[in-house]
């Protein structure tokens, strides 16, 4: 179920704001019945007229992309920069990413057109768990990595306990592999935990999300979620099991 507003906006009809003016003008009818609050909530299968024109209601799409590093998670770039959505150019229904990834992260990245979805995922409360390889300058001590582990002091507030495994070092290049595992969704967070540990990030990529990884794609290449892990995200989320590390 979405908001009656949302549906219309969706389908290209009007923008959000001038959808509501739709509604509370009584232009806008569901299953023949005029509606003029803004609460209410529609599923695909009702009929949705706005001044007696059927709305078409794009079907759920979900698909998992191989975001490469240089690209904007976003449908448009003002600057003319390479945005997600050109991966998807035979795509009609507007799809648009779930949460972020920086522009020189590279990683898996969902995008969709279902609403409820994209906000069950990226909500806090529900914690979806991310899995995240970075390679960093110098060696981290175990002392600095428990501290990751326990929570760090960033300038937003202190982060959640994370689990964090160092993978690999070069001692010649003085450089290390790290796997961090976390269910926050802070604004460039991986990249600014270890930087308050003294080890900046010198390439970082999302190799999990959820359930989900990355087998079998390769950087620019994406592919469409099956009915099976929509569904078995969607419930993690709901049941809270998804963020435990």
């Amino acid at each position: 179920m979405e908001r009656l507003q949302k549906v219309i906006a969706h389908a290209g009809i009007a923008s959000r704001r001038k959808a509501e003016e739709l509604i509370l003008n009584g232009r806008v009818k569901v299953n023949g019945k005029t509606i003029k609050e803004l609460g209410t909530k529609v599923s695909t299968t009702d009929k949705i007229e706005v001044d007696e024109v059927p709305v078409v209601q794009e079907e759920k799409k979900y698909f998992l992309l191989y975001k490469p590093r240089g690209v904007i998670s976003a449908v448009s770039d003002d600057k003319g920069r390479k945005v997600v959505t050109d991966f998807f150019p035979n795509i009609e229904e507007r799809i648009y990413p779930v949460g972020r990834l920086d522009y020189d992260t590279s990683g898996l990245l969902i995008l969709t057109n279902d609403g409820e979805f994209s906000n069950l995922l990226t909500h806090p409360r529900y914690g979806v768990k991310k899995v995240y390889i970075a390679k960093v300058k110098g060696i981290p001590a175990k002392e600095a990595l428990k501290k990751l582990e326990r929570g760090i002091h960033l300038e937003d507030g202190k982060t959640a306990p994370a689990k964090v495994n160092l993978t690999s070092l070069d001692k010649r290049k003085g450089t290390a592999i790290i796997e961090v595992t976390l269910h926050e969704g802070r604004n460039r967070q991986v990249r600014r935990m270890l930087e308050a540990i003294g080890h900046p990030v010198m390439k970082l990529k999302r190799e999990q999300y959820g359930s989900l990884n990355l087998h079998g794609l390769n950087a620019g290449e994406s592919r469409e979620l099956t009915l099976h892990e929509v569904k078995h995200l969607r419930t993690l989320a709901q049941t809270g099991k998804i963020g435990h590390i």
